[in-house]
C-alpha cells in the first residue's frame, strides 16, 4: 500500500521498478551481482558476454576476450558500435601492476578544409552522410591491444562472430527497438538497404539477421591482420565508395592512421583513485565533477535527496563549461589537465555553488551531445581486466555503408566546431573531441573496479554518480548501476553553436526519485524533466581481494548480461 501510495503521488515521475519485496539489498536493484573465479565478461548483449567467456576458457587473455566481445558487438549491435567507428581502453596488466591506456580514435580527412565548410556555408557539420566521417580507428586499436596483452591468435578470437555473422542469431528487444528508429534516417545513403535491412525494413525482435559481408570483411582481418583494413582491399573498397559519394576519406588517411598508448589520469576520491584517459575524450569531466563533489559529506546527504542532486547538477555545469573550452586534441590544443584535475582548483569552483540557488548562466554554448555506444569489461584468471568502449557515434553512424563490407562507417566528425579560434576546431588530420570514454577504479595501488556508463554527455556524470554510488551511498557493484540516475542537459558544449546557456539547462531525473527531491529542485530554480531512456548504460567488474573473486555486474536498461566461470 505504502508504494501504490507513493506512486500515486508522483504524478509526472513514474516509479520505478522496485523489488519491493527483496530480501537483501536495495529494493531498486533489479537483479544480484554475479560471482566468478576464473574469469567475468559483462556485455550489452547476452550472446556478446558468451563469446568472451568462451575466449577466455580457452586460454584467451581478458584483452582477447574484450576484442573477441566487441567483434561480436559489432555485428549484434550495430545501432551502436563496429568496425566502422573508434575505440577507447583501460587495461590492468597483472604482470607490472600497472593501468595502460589507448586512444584508438581516427583523424579528419586530410583533404578536407575548415575553409571548403566555410567557403559552402555551413555552420556545423551535418550529422549523415559523408562530411562527418573520420578514418575508423577500432580494428587498429584491437591490433594494438592485442600485440601487446593479446594470448590466442587473432583468427581464434574474431572466429565466433564470424561463425554468427554467416549461420545468423535472433535480435533482441532494444536493439531491434534503435534499428527500427535508425532505418528511416539512413536508407538514402548508398549501401545501407541493402545491407542493413530486410527489404527495406528494419529486422524485429526474434528475427535471425544474417550478415556475411561482415563475416568477409572479418575474415580478411583475421587472416591479414590489421594491414587487410588500413592498406587491402577493404581500404580501397572505402575510399572509392566515399570518393563516389561526395565524401573525402581517402586511401592516404586509411594507410597512415595510428592509435596511441597514453597515459591514463587520475583523482583521488576519499581513499580510491578514479582513472580516465585524457582528451581528446571527456574522461577527466568525471574528475573534475568527483573534486567538487568530494568537499561536501555525503554521509549526512541521502542518496536521492533535493540536497543530493542539486549539487550534483551545479558541479557538473562547471565542469562542462571547462570542458567546452579545452578538452581537444592534444596535437593541435594541449588542454592543462593537472590543473583542471587539482584538488585547488576544485576548492575555487565549489565557491560559486549556492546552496539554495540553481546557477542559470555559467558561459556560451548549449549544445546537446547524444549518441549510441557500447561499452565492455572482462577479466582474467591471470588477474588482467579491460575496461574497453567503442562506438559509431550517434546511431548507426553517419549511414554511408561501403558495398560488402557490412559495416557502416562513423559520425564523429560532426563534434567539431566550424569556427576559428577554438580548441576543437576543424583541421585535417586532427582528431575530434570524443565522448566515449572507459574508466577504473584502484585503491592503494591494486585494481578494483573496472567499468563505465556509455551515452554521450552522460558518461562523465555517469560515472561520477557510480563512484558516489559505491563510495559515498554504500551500494553494491549491481545497486550502484540500477540506482535511478541523473542527467543535467543544456550546458555549452565543445561542438556548440548556438546561443549561450542563460536558464541554467534542466534536468532529467529518472523515475525513481521521490516527488519531494522534485519539488525542492524546482524550489531552487532548476527545470526538472522526465524521460525514457537518455540514462546510458553500464557494465562493470570488480575484484574482491578478500575473497579472491570476480563481482560482475551489468545494466539493466539494456539487453546485457555479466557472467563468469
Amino acid at each position: 500500500m505504502k508504494r501504490i501510495a507513493l506512486c500515486l503521488l508522483t504524478a509526472f515521475i513514474t516509479c520505478a521498478a522496485n523489488a519491493g519485496d527483496r530480501i537483501t539489498g536495495q529494493p531498486f536493484a533489479t537483479r544480484s551481482e554475479v560471482i566468478a573465479t576464473h574469469g567475468m565478461v559483462a556485455t550489452s548483449h547476452p550472446l556478446a558476454t558468451q563469446i568472451g567467456l568462451d575466449v577466455l576458457k580457452k586460454g584467451g587473455s581478458a584483452v582477447d576476450a574484450a576484442i573477441a566481445a566487441n567483434a561480436a558487438l559489432g555485428l549484434m549491435e550495430p545501432v551502436s558500435n563496429g568496425v566502422g567507428g573508434d575505440l577507447f581502453a583501460i587495461v590492468w596488466d597483472a604482470k607490472t601492476k600497472k593501468l595502460y591506456g589507448y586512444n584508438g580514435s581516427g583523424r579528419s580527412p586530410k583533404s578536407l578544409t575548415l575553409k571548403w565548410f566555410q567557403d559552402h556555408d555551413y555552420k556545423a557539420i551535418p550529422p549523415l552522410g559523408p562530411l562527418p566521417v573520420n578514418v575508423p580507428g577500432a580494428v587498429d586499436g584491437w591490433f594494438a591491444l592485442h600485440d601487446r596483452f593479446g594470448k590466442l591468435p587473432m583468427k581464434d578470437v574474431l572466429a565466433p562472430t564470424i561463425a554468427y555473422a554467416r549461420e545468423g542469431f535472433p535480435l533482441t528487444e532494444l536493439i531491434a527497438y534503435y534499428w527500427q528508429l535508425a532505418v528511416p534516417r539512413l536508407s538514402k545513403y548508398p549501401g545501407f538497404t541493402e545491407q542493413f535491412t530486410l527489404n527495406g525494413r528494419a529486422p524485429a525482435k526474434g528475427e535471425i539477421w544474417k550478415n556475411p559481408n561482415l563475416a568477409n570483411t572479418l575474415q580478411a582481418i583475421a587472416s591479414g591482420g590489421r594491414d587487410a583494413f588500413y592498406k587491402g582491399k577493404i581500404a580501397h573498397t572505402i575510399a572509392d565508395y566515399m570518393q563516389a559519394n561526395g565524401g573525402f576519406l581517402s586511401y592516404e588517411d586509411l594507410t597512415t592512421h595510428k592509435g596511441e598508448w597514453v597515459e591514463p589520469v587520475s583523482t583521488n576520491y576519499r581513499g580510491y583513485d578514479v582513472w580516465e584517459l585524457p582528451p581528446n575524450g571527456q574522461g577527466i569531466a568525471a574528475l573534475q565533477m568527483l573534486n567538487i563533489l568530494e568537499g561536501y559529506d555525503f554521509s549526512k546527504i541521502p542518496f536521492g535527496s533535493t540536497e543530493h542532486v542539486h549539487l550534483f547538477v551545479e558541479a557538473k555545469k562547471l565542469t562542462f563549461e571547462d570542458r567546452a573550452k579545452f578538452y581537444a586534441d592534444p596535437a593541435f590544443s594541449k588542454a592543462p589537465i593537472d590543473w583542471l584535475v587539482s584538488k585547488s582548483y576544485a576548492a575555487e569552483r565549489r565557491k560559486l555553488i549556492s546552496p539554495d540557488h540553481a546557477m542559470r548562466a555559467v558561459e556560451p554554448g548549449t549544445h546537446k551531445l547524444d549518441g549510441d555506444t557500447i561499452y565492455l569489461t572482462t577479466a582474467d584468471a591471470q588477474g588482467n581486466m579491460v575496461s574497453l568502449i567503442q562506438s559509431n557515434y550517434r546511431g548507426m553512424g553517419s549511414g554511408m555503408s561501403p558495398p560488402g563490407l557490412g559495416f557502416i562507417l562513423q559520425d564523429r566528425g560532426e563534434l567539431f566546431v566550424l569556427k576559428e579560434d577554438h580548441a576543437n576546431t576543424y583541421a585535417p588530420g586532427k582528431r575530434p573531441f570524443h565522448t566515449i570514454i572507459p574508466s577504473f577504479i584502484t585503491k592503494d595501488g591494486a585494481p578494483w573496479i573496472s567499468f563505465g556508463v556509455m551515452g554521450g554527455d552522460m558518461q562523465p556524470q555517469g560515472h561520477a554518480e557510480i563512484v558516489m554510488n559505491l563510495i559515498d551511498f554504500g551500494m553494491n557493484l549491481q545497486e550502484a548501476g540500477d540506482a535511478p540516475r541523473i542527467q543535467h542537459e543544456g550546458s555549452t558544449s565543445p561542438e556548440a553553436q548556438a546561443e549561450p546557456m542563460k536558464d541554467g539547462g534542466f534536468v532529467d531525473l529518472e523515475s525513481g526519485f521521490p516527488y519531494e527531491t522534485v519539488r525542492g529542485l524546482m524550489q531552487k530554480g532548476h527545470s526538472v524533466h522526465f524521460a525514457h531512456g537518455p540514462y546510458g548504460g553500464y557494465q562493470a567488474i570488480e575484484w574482491d581481494a578478500k575473497n579472491r573473486v570476480y563481482i560482475g555486474a551489468s545494466e539493466g536498461r539494456k539487453d546485457g548480461q555479466a557472467a563468469g566461470y
